[in-house]
């Protein structure tokens, strides 16, 4: 299973992060509002730009490894978020990041659409968010991806209730 890269859409555009996008990337991830249910901590610019590198290099949907992915404006090619990836025996788990400024244009579900339907298809997608993060509940619900199980987990010291999604055959939605 692979990814040809770049994956365009209207507005938006899935390539592989660089080191050009480190301001970009590093607004974003610093944002206390983007990195509430996260599972990643905002770093260093020394350590941020290492991962860009390793990222830009990294293989794609390796067996059990993570790799990122940016989300950038078609049309600027400027960073406005990115997309976790890996992939499982069982299915490919997603998660996602978008700035602020970004958030609310339906920009997000564009770029998860265009992972799912030229990248992933026919592969089962899932995906796993805290349930008091109601933004990305509905984006899941809007790409077709069905509540499977919910779980009590604890995310940064606190209890929670993690809700995992599912999309058995990603289809093309028109």
């Amino acid at each position: 299973m692979s990814i040809a890269l770049p994956l365009l859409g209207e507005r938006v555009q899935l390539r592989r992060l660089a080191e050009t996008d480190l301001a970009d990337f590093q607004a974003y991830r610093r944002d206390v509002e983007v990195a509430r249910y996260q599972g990643w901590e905002p770093r260093s610019d020394d350590w941020a730009l290492a991962f860009l590198r390793e990222m830009a290099a990294a293989p794609l949907l390796e067996a059990g490894q993570w790799c990122q992915l940016g989300i950038a404006e078609r049309q600027s090619n400027r960073l406005i978020g990115d997309i976790g990836l890996c992939r499982h025996a069982e299915a490919v788990e997603i998660g996602f990041s978008l700035a602020r400024p970004s958030q609310g244009l339906g920009l997000a579900f564009e770029a998860m659409q265009l992972l799912i339907d030229e990248a992933l298809a026919p592969h089962p997608v899932i995906a796993i968010t805290d349930a008091r993060n109601v933004a990305c509940l509905r984006l899941l619900g809007r790409l077709g991806l069905q509540q499977v199980a919910t779980e009590r987990a604890m995310f940064r010291g606190q209890p929670c209730l993690e809700h995992k999604y599912r999309l058995e055959r990603a289809t093309l939605r028109l």
